[in-house]
């Protein structure tokens, strides 16, 4: 029998994220893996949600129509130059298949979002990664990558998993020397927690360029990783490209009116901040006490190394795990020996500290 071949790249495509130890046993309790807020939704966000599901036999259509002004007021854009889709995944998906194929190439930073690779393989396109600098962005090294294959350069900035970020002059300076047919893609789903006084938002190179896009997401500060909302701020005749592609309906109604409800409660947003500073600060000091190292974070997330091969990143997982704790290991070598922590509530913080302790202590 023939078989129908798909395309070649797809072979290339591998997990990102290492799953659950099959020897972890029952379900955790305790989620810390994935960077979602744990704060939740704003209670209007909600609200709004189930309002919704009246009307849930009814496709949106055309959510650009409703999403787009919302987002513009909100961040003081032009709506003309937003786009939004189910998720910030998405809409990085569709990028890569506007603008890559055979013959073209994505650069990226070796250790920045491990899912990145994957949206290039399947557009039979190829990866170029470029060595950071302890695990953050290296912008000379990304420029020396550069040839007349490129049609892409992705930052995420913060970067996840590490939770690093680059300055504004070193984000203008990566995008000074790309030809104007390159695209820079700067993902900053995190831009929201950050507090580095020397960070420049994304939105302000984009509305000076002409092949600059932003992509951002209600998954983090805003409680919506459920829902499915992303967006992407950059040129119309980009988006234009992006919208073509999309799936014909592609955000649902209950979704588009949590994000309206979430971006409206300002106090609620603050709060997750504060928060989320505070238990950053605090995890921190806390992993530092362990004799662990800790990579400094702008994000929801801590990146925590464990440099002891019998006391394992790998074994602590396990051990958490066991105890009801979920925490995120990654499918890459370079974070072999890392754990990373989703910024929690004080008593979820509270309890990976001690079960992170008492395997530390020979408990594992």
């Amino acid at each position: 029998m023939t078989i129908v071949l798909a395309k070649s790249g797809i072979e290339n495509i591998k997990p990102h994220m290492v799953g659950a130890p099959i020897e972890a046993g029952q379900p955790a309790t305790v989620l810390l893996n994935s960077n979602e807020s744990v704060f939740g939704p704003s209670p209007n966000a909600r609200a709004a949600a189930r309002a919704a599901m009246s009307d849930i036999e009814r496709y949106l259509e055309n959510p650009d129509r409703v999403l787009a002004p919302a987002i513009a007021r909100h961040f003081d854009l032009d709506k003309t130059w937003i786009t939004t889709g189910q998720g910030s995944d998405d809409l990085l998906a569709r990028l890569a298949r506007a603008y890559l194929g055979p013959g073209t190439e994505l650069i990226r930073s070796a250790n920045g979002y491990l899912k990145v690779p994957n949206y290039v393989y399947a557009n039979d396109a190829d990866v170029i990664s470029v060595a950071d600098d302890g695990l953050k962005p290296s912008v000379d090294r990304m420029i020396d990558a550069l040839t007349n294959r490129t049609r892409i350069v992705y930052l995420a900035n913060p970067e996840n998993p590490a939770g690093t970020y680059l300055n504004g002059s070193e984000v203008r300076r990566l995008h000074a020397a790309l030809p104007k047919d390159v695209l820079l893609v700067i993902d900053a789903a995190y831009e929201e927690y950050v507090d580095a006084e020397d960070y420049e938002p994304a939105h302000k190179l984009v509305e000076e360029a002409s092949n600059v896009v932003m992509c951002r997401t209600f998954s983090k500060i805003y409680g919506l990783a459920g829902a499915r909302v992303g967006w992407v701020f950059g040129p119309p005749d980009i988006l234009d490209s992006i919208r073509r592609i999309a799936l014909t309906f592609p955000v649902a109604s209950p979704s588009a009116v949590a994000a309206i409800a979430a971006l409206e409660d300002r106090a609620h947003t603050r709060f997750v901040f504060d928060a989320n500073q505070r238990g950053r600060r605090w995890l921190s000091s806390e992993m530092q006490s362990l004799g662990l190292t800790i990579v400094p974070s702008q994000t929801n997330f801590l990146l925590v190394h464990f440099p002891d091969p019998v006391k394992s990143a790998e074994g602590a997982d396990l051990f958490l795990r066991r105890n009801g704790i979920a925490v995120r290991r990654l499918a890459s070598a370079a974070y072999k020996d890392y754990i990373r922590i989703t910024i929690g509530r004080p008593h979820e913080l509270q309890a990976v500290r001690d079960g992170i302790a008492e395997f530390l202590n020979g408990a594992g």
